[in-house]
């Protein structure tokens, strides 16, 4: 048996032990009790890949090497600082980055594939067609997710504004002259790569084109859909990863891709399954960041919110027997979990039960108030899903919310001219008591008013969360 052969085998049977820590690690993260922990075995297995695939080009020239390693520490550099300076609260927009960041890297893939091929025309394999394919499929939707990513990060951040920006009725038809336009250039590329080459310019007109793409797809989607978004772009960077991995033959991103590819397609199902919307009509955006009409009584009755203070706000919590705490982003902003925390142990050790409800789209990504919540080491247990804890909110005396707006407007239930009609939402209008805690009257990202807050059984309690959580704290103590 031949060195050659053996390093073989042993490159082989790295990858199966990393795609198998791939695997051990998602499976972990399906419950937030082992999340952290399949993060850390699904980290182990890409740093095997990486030195499989390393030990994989060993006969490469030092001047590979040495851009490797650059590679390597340039990738560091700009990774590690800003993953752990990051807040919680600005977590979706990281995710949105980095999620850029990989497909803008396969897009650069093929164009590098491309250009040592000499446009293709210079490839070894026969048949190579299967080359050729992966990376034009990789550029075009690398190039899609790398742009649209770009577009997220700044609704997400607020560079750009939350609500729709697009051109109205020539939206999607121009978006389908882009995508034509991108498979055009990718099929002159290809048919040409039999005949000598193709000039540069299809290839970065091909990039272009795609990049426009992603701009003009997310650009027009409003801040609700988010993350959804966000979900679906991760599902295209990892079907780019797979293909790019498939034209050079590395079975490293073949699979790392088409895990995260499926994954992220369902993922992006379930959420758009909690939105009660289609991942078309997502796509064809127009909704989220419009400006709603103000709430009121029939006829266009405008009716005003009841304020509250913190002390009333204790009372009616202390002598409850049990009160549901609804979390939303305001809750992120204000950091305001572990004042959350501290105040449900006072009520806990009065007698008061205290759940927390968690709808699937609250927060600015999946998972982002458990994540919150499991930070100030609240109960796993406490934490319930829409499903399990919207038939107790007509048996709770008392629901506090606390910064979440679209996801608690009972209007998707009621109003068919709302925009989110039909929307799952928790039943917070069900419950004796609302107390909501907002810095303002302000709508949520999605820009439509919600007429919860204008409920007889609804008070308001105004300004920053966490200090509004740590005055109802005091207050209880006083008690």
């Amino acid at each position: 048996m031949h060195a050659t052969d053996n390093m073989t085998y042993l490159v082989n049977g790295l990858y199966i032990v990393a795609f198998s820590l791939f695997i051990y690690g998602l499976m972990g993260l399906t419950g937030p009790k082992t999340a952290v922990r399949g993060n850390q075995i699904a980290a182990v297995g890409m740093a095997i890949a990486v030195v499989a695939t390393l030990i994989s080009v060993r006969h490469a020239e030092l001047i590979n090497w040495i851009l490797i390693a650059a590679g390597l520490v340039v990738g560091v550099a700009l990774g590690v600082p800003p993953a752990v300076r990051t807040k919680m609260t600005e977590m979706p927009q990281l995710v949105a980055a980095f999620n850029g960041v990989g497909g803008g890297t396969v897009a650069l893939i093929a164009w590098a594939e491309f250009i040592d091929s000499s446009g293709f025309s210079a490839l070894e394999e026969e048949p190579n067609i299967h080359i050729i394919i992966g990376s034009l499929f990789a550029a075009v939707i690398g190039s899609v997710s790398f742009w649209g990513s770009i577009i997220a990060f700044a609704k997400l951040q607020e560079i750009l504004s939350g609500k729709p920006i697009g051109i109205g009725r020539l939206q999607q038809p121009l978006n389908l002259l882009l995508l034509v336009g991108a498979v055009a250039c990718a099929v002159v590329i290809g048919l040409g790569a039999d005949n000598g080459g193709v000039s540069q310019l299809w290839m970065i007109a091909l990039l272009v084109l795609a990049g426009v793409l992603g701009l003009m797809v997310v650009l027009p989607i409003g801040g609700a859909d988010m993350p959804v978004v966000i979900s679906l772009l991760n599902a295209l960077t990892g079907l780019s990863a797979a293909a790019a991995g498939l034209a050079l033959n590395n079975t490293a991103m073949i699979v790392a891709g088409m895990i995260v590819g499926a994954s992220g397609t369902i993922l992006t199902n379930l959420m758009a399954k909690a939105m009660n919307r289609s991942i078309p009509a997502i796509v064809a955006g127009g909704f989220g960041g419009g400006g709603g009409a103000a709430a009121g009584g029939a006829g266009g009755e405008q009716k005003q919110a009841k304020a509250t203070s913190a002390a009333d706000a204790a009372i009616q919590m202390a002598y409850a027997n049990q009160v549901i705490v609804v979390p939303g982003y305001g809750m992120a902003v204000a950091q305001a979990q572990h004042a959350v925390k501290e105040m449900a142990a006072l009520l806990e050790a009065r007698g008061v039960e205290v759940k927390y409800a968690i709808h699937p789209v609250a927060g600015r990504m999946p998972g982002h108030m458990n994540v919150l919540l499991a930070e100030a080491e609240v109960s796993y247990d406490a934490m319930k899903e829409m499903d399990d804890i919207n038939g107790e909110f007509n048996r709770t005396d008392v629901a506090l919310v606390i910064g979440a707006n679209d996801v608690t407007n009972p209007a998707a239930r009621e109003d068919s001219a709302s925009p989110i009609y039909g929307m799952p939402v928790l039943n917070v209008d069900q419950a004796k008591n609302v107390i909501v805690l907002k810095r303002s009257m302000n709508s949520g990202f999605a820009g439509i008013d919600n007429p919860l807050f204008y409920a007889d059984h609804t008070s308001m309690l105004f300004g920053d969360a966490k200090k509004s959580v740590g005055a109802v704290t005091e207050e209880l103590k006083a008690l």
